[in-house]
């Protein structure tokens, strides 16, 4: 039987990459769980808008606290990381700049999710 498909249309034998949908459920899995932690921050902060800095301490130093904005801090980074790189392999058509901009990407997450962790155990565990 002949292919009717358009040859642009064929696969060139590459097939599937086989981690769509496990990024694409993974970012609406952090985007669930932001929605619920953000309320929570959200309602935090409210809380300790107009608190001295020895009660706002003593709030994130609870450890229900501290846990919740640890998953927070560590939710808003994987999240953005999945949306960047969705966003740089839509748009950056030059190989070596997208490789650059991905690697950037990641490390700034890192680092910026390493000082989010580093800063709320160092106020839970400071007495």
């Amino acid at each position: 039987m002949k292919d009717r498909r358009h040859p642009l249309k064929a696969a060139r034998g590459l097939g599937s990459a086989k981690y769509g949908v496990s990024h694409w459920w993974t970012q609406r899995v952090t985007a669930a769980a932001l929605v619920g932690l953000g309320i929570w921050f959200v309602i935090l902060v409210l809380g300790l808008l107009h608190a001295d800095y020895a009660s706002a301490r003593a709030a994130v130093a609870k450890p229900w606290n501290a846990l919740l904005l640890i998953a927070f801090v560590l939710a808003v980074f994987w999240h953005a990381v999945l949306g960047l790189q969705v966003v740089v392999e839509d748009y950056v058509h030059t190989r070596w700049k997208e490789v650059v901009l991905q690697v950037a990407i990641k490390f700034l997450a890192v680092l910026g999710a390493l000082a989010g962790v580093l800063a709320v155990l160092r106020i839970a565990l400071t007495p």
